[in-house]
C-alpha cells in the first residue's frame, strides 16, 4: 500500500517490548510491504524508579510516548489501555483496540494458595487503590503493601522483602509466557479490572490518514466497543481521582453488560453496579453505567473522599 517507514514508539521494559511486537506483527500480516520500525523510548516514570507509583499520576508513563508522537519522532504509540488517561492530548486519537487478552487480576504467593484459602495477615503487594479496596472489602484480615517494579521485579518480591504475594494483570503474564507463575486468578465479581484491562491502544496523529487507516486494519470490533464504554465510565466519574473506580465490559449479540465499581482504598465501602445497554452506542453505554453506580449510593464517597 505504501513505502513509507511506519515507526512506533515502545517504552523499554520487556512487558512493553511484547505488547509493541504484538502490534508490529499484526499490522505486518494486514500489510506484509509496510515496513515497520520500533523506536525505544524512556518515559519520565521509567527514569524515577524510587517515587511511588500512586505519586506520579495516571498518564506518566503514557506521556514518554505521546510527546515525540505530537513532535513526529514517531508515527504510532502502543500502549497498555488501563495506562491511558480517558483525555487524550489535543492532536491525539486512538486508532485501534487490537483484541484483548484476559482482562482479569491476578495474585502470585508463596503459597500457591488461592485468594480465599491465604492465610489471616498476608502481606499482598499492590500499588493500586482499586484492587487494594476490592480485596480488602472481602477480607480485612489481609495487609496491603505498596509495590512498584516490572513485573519480574515485582514477582521476584514473593516470599521475600516482606511480600507474601503481589497481585497483577492476568494479560501481563500471559503476553510475557509466565501464565504457569499465577496462583490464582480474581474474578470480576470480586475484583473488577481497571478500565481497559488486558487490551492494548494504538494511538495516531489526528489527520495522519495514511497511519490511521493500516491501524485501523488491526482494530478488534468487540474490543472497541467493551474498551470505549469502560473508558467512558471513568471520564463520566471524574477519572476515579477522588476515589478507585473501575468498570469491565463484555458484549454478546449486540448487548454490552458493563459491571461497575466504587470503593475506598481500605475496602470500608465498596458500591457495585451491573448495566445491559445496546453495544452500537458504547460512548451513551458508559454513561448510563455511570448514572447507574452513582444511583447505587456511590455517588457518597465519588466525589466527596479522596484517595489516599
Amino acid at each position: 500500500m505504501t513505502d513509507r517507514i511506519i515507526r512506533i514508539g515502545t517504552r523499554g521494559s520487556a512487558l512493553a517490548r511484547v505488547q509493541t511486537d504484538e502490534v508490529v506483527q499484526a499490522l505486518r500480516t494486514a500489510w506484509p510491504k509496510v515496513r515497520v520500525e520500533v523506536v525505544p523510548i524512556t518515559s519520565d516514570g521509567d527514569r524515577r524508579k524510587s517515587a511511588p507509583l500512586q505519586s506520579l499520576g495516571r498518564g506518566t508513563f503514557v506521556k514518554g510516548l505521546e510527546e515525540p508522537l505530537l513532535d513526529g519522532e514517531i508515527d504510532l504509540a502502543v500502549h497498555s489501555a488501563k495506562d491511558l488517561p480517558s483525555a487524550l492530548p489535543e492532536g491525539l486519537t486512538i486508532v485501534a483496540y487490537p483484541e484483548r487478552k484476559d482482562p482479569r487480576d491476578v495474585i502470585v504467593n508463596r503459597w500457591d494458595a488461592g485468594f480465599a484459602e491465604l492465610p489471616p495477615g498476608a502481606r499482598l503487594g499492590t500499588s493500586s487503590p482499586r484492587r487494594a479496596g476490592q480485596l480488602l472489602s472481602e477480607r480485612q484480615d489481609l495487609e496491603v503493601v505498596p509495590v512498584r517494579g516490572n513485573v519480574d521485579t515485582r514477582i521476584g518480591k514473593v516470599g521475600v522483602d516482606g511480600y507474601d504475594g503481589v497481585v497483577l494483570a492476568a494479560a501481563g503474564l500471559e503476553r510475557l509466557g509466565w501464565k504457569g507463575r499465577v496462583s490464582a486468578y480474581l474474578e470480576p465479581d470480586l475484583c473488577i479490572p481497571d478500565a481497559g484491562q488486558g487490551a492494548l491502544a494504538v494511538e495516531a496523529r489526528e489527520g495522519d490518514c495514511e497511519v490511521s487507516e493500516l491501524a485501523v486494519a488491526i482494530n478488534h470490533s468487540a474490543t472497541w466497543s467493551t474498551v470505549t464504554a469502560e473508558r467512558e465510565f471513568v471520564e463520566a466519574t471524574g477519572g476515579g481521582c477522588r476515589v478507585p473506580v473501575a468498570a469491565y465490559a463484555t458484549e454478546s449479540r449486540g448487548i454490552l453488560s458493563i459491571l461497575t465499581m466504587a470503593c475506598l482504598p481500605d475496602g470500608t465501602q465498596i458500591f457495585r453496579s451491573n448495566l445491559e445497554s445496546p453495544a452500537d452506542d458504547p460512548i451513551g453505554a458508559g454513561r448510563e453505567a455511570a448514572l447507574a453506580l452513582e444511583g447505587t449510593g456511590a455517588k457518597e464517597i465519588m466525589y466527596t473522599a479522596r484517595i489516599v
